[in-house]
């Protein structure tokens, strides 16, 4: 029995005590939802297989003492096919054993549902449009992306698990002075002059400029020989020059960091151009709904949002005094257009965004106050923490394109895709992360992702050797999987359900491979001390006398019915694993 299927009769059995009045004031309005009723694994197998507070969670709701509501739902709870015995534990903790044949239930539950197993339609219903990396299109993906890259697409993955739409979104900053600098910076490289203060380095950049000047070149221009200069002080200005140096180099990095995203197993659904909000005048239309709600007004020749009026620490300038628009008044437009689009508007807008922009929570919440929605509820804003890459003990600092950073194509180069996208995700992104690049490059159990897809691979060898030895599973007993090690691999198993389901509510990814980590664990624990096909004897061991050799080989074999059951659990541990791996984006190899 799983603990959603507990989480369902403990559900049934309070709603049964409060009709049949004898939980005290409890009544059916009181009783949480089945999603909110917890079923946990006790630290100490003595105490059973499963634990619930439910009656310390009602108690008070019933007016009761915990112990004693505890008490009316335990005989209830053994009435039920499975349950072997329940017992009351400390102030209320209500401990559940379950039969052998019902323990093991899951395994059918698992082999059934295949790839379907543990995901649910909690979600159902619901768009998240979900943004994540949105780095500026003036240099490679470095490591902080690189971890929202990882992280974002993982989240979106346990929340379609739990039965949500997702639209996976990459917001392309083509617009402001980033893409100004970008421009100066390539025309500087173009001519051998140093880069400008504010300006960005790098090979890349060189590499860059060389591409604008080829494919100009290519459509019969000589870039170089434009106008250079414009203003009557002698400065570049928007000259024509910078001008076709902007227009073609935005397109090329654009194209290399969905190439990047791609290699990373990371598509996204929408790329959404943040020029377009000032081409298709959704910045004015925003501004406008702002104003008809009474929160935007005039004052020292500017247009501000009255952002103080909904919990921020000052009003916000929208459109400055020179007419041009300030990056607030993008934000304002893009999350309007994420809620009121013709395609898949979204209920909840998230965003994910670097450590360095804790300082927009309170604008960007106003803002959606604003608009008339819930923060917390329709906007949600998550906030990364930063990277240190180690090699040899020492951070690594330098790429070979992009200067002092590291890039996502230096991380992959180094670790690979899978290593690269799992220890990213498997660290709650509200905690920085180190990332070491020589332990990630081994093969050794101190290596988290080896660990992991080790156990899958190990599973698939147990398959091999099992078909070798003509071991199937026909004919098997679940009930027969009565061991300690039988019991913690099922319990693992079991948890993965719930486990989804707070990885999706939480936004937390991480939760998965924790899981993962804790299932590779107990499955290692299970491959070492039960037999599924029949263990060859040494070469010592051939040399014993027959009756010595006859008995070794009976040891070495276990019993069909056994041997099949054991099958069936090795082949649920082995589908689990790779469903918890493909949350994360990481492949679930069968050797290694």
């Amino acid at each position: 029995m799983s603990p959603e299927a507990l989480s369902e009769l403990i559900s049934a059995i309070a709603h049964d005590l409060a009709a049949a009045g004898t939980a005290g004031e409890l009544t059916a309005d009181l009783i949480p939802p089945v999603e909110k009723i917890t079923v946990m694994r006790p630290k100490d197998r003595a105490h059973g297989d499963w634990a619930t507070n439910i009656a310390m969670q009602l108690a008070k709701k019933a007016d009761m003492k915990p112990r004693d509501l505890a008490e009316l739902f335990a005989p209830e709870l053994e009435k039920n096919d499975g349950v072997k015995s329940v017992e009351i534990a400390g102030p209320g903790f209500i401990n559940i054993t379950l039969d052998s044949a019902s323990a093991a239930g899951i395994v059918d539950t698992v082999l059934e549902a295949g790839e379907a197993f543990g995901r649910n339609e909690h979600l159902n219903g619901k768009t998240l449009n979900l943004e994540f990396v949105s780095a500026n299109p003036t240099g490679p993906i470095h490591i902080g992306g690189t971890r929202w890259a990882a992280v974002g697409d993982s989240m979106a993955r346990v929340l379609e698990a739990n039965g949500a739409k997702v639209v996976r979104e990459y917001y392309f900053n083509d617009h402001g002075e980033q893409i100004n600098r970008f421009a100066r910076s390539l025309v500087a490289a173009a001519h051998g002059e140093e880069t400008p203060a504010d300006g960005y380095k790098g090979a890349y950049i060189d590499e860059i400029a060389q591409r604008v000047i080829d494919e100009a070149k290519a459509d019969g221009i000589d870039v170089l020989a434009l106008p250079r200069v414009t203003a009557e002080d002698g400065s570049e200005g928007d000259s024509e020059q910078r001008e076709e140096f902007r227009k073609r180099a935005v397109p090329m990095m654009f194209a290399e960091i969905q190439k990047s995203m791609k290699e990373f197993r990371v598509n996204f659904d929408v790329w959404f151009h943040e020029n377009s909000l000032y081409q298709d005048g959704e910045v004015e239309k925003a501004i406008a709904d702002l104003r008809e709600r009474g929160d935007i007004y005039e004052k020292d020749g500017a247009t501000w949002f009255a952002s103080t009026k909904h919990g921020d620490d000052k009003d916000r300038v929208i459109i400055k005094s020179d007419g041009n628009a300030a990056y607030f008044a993008a934000d304002i437009a893009y999350y309007r257009n994420k809620r009121h689009r013709d395609v898949n508007p979204a209920d909840v807008a998230i965003y994910m965004l670097g450590a360095d922009h804790h300082g927009y929570i309170g604008r960007m919440m106003a803002m959606c106050a604003a608009f008339g929605d819930k923060p917390g509820e329709n906007m949600q804003i998550l906030i990364g923490q930063l990277v240190n890459v180690m090699k040899d003990g020492k951070p690594v600092r330098m790429s070979k394109r992009a200067g002092n950073v590291v890039t996502l194509d230096d991380l992959v180069e180094a670790i690979g895709v899978d290593a690269a996208r799992y220890s990213l995700a498997r660290t709650d992104y509200n905690q920085s992360v180190d990332i070491d690049l020589d332990l990630l490059a081994s093969h050794t159990n101190e290596n988290p992702v080896y660990y992991v897809q080790y156990a899958h691979a190990r599973s698939c060898n147990v398959d091999r050797n099992a078909a070798a030895a003509g071991v199937t599973t026909e004919g098997a007993d679940l009930a027969l999987l009565d061991t300690e090690a039988d019991g913690d691999l099922l319990a693992a198993l079991a948890q993965y359900p719930s486990m989804i389901t707070l990885a999706g509510d939480g936004r937390e990814p991480h939760r998965v491979a924790h899981y993962l980590e804790d299932l590779a664990g107990r499955y290692h624990k299970w491959y070492a001390a039960e037999r599924v096909a029949p263990m060859a004897l040494t070469d010592a061991e051939q040399r014993l006398p027959e009756a010595e050799r006859a008995a070794l080989e009976i040891a070495k074999s276990p019993e069909p019915a056994r041997a099949a059951a054991r099958l069936r659990l090795n082949d649920a541990a082995k589908q689990v694993i790779a469903n918890g791996l493909d949350l994360l984006g990481v492949t679930a190899p069968e050797k290694m």
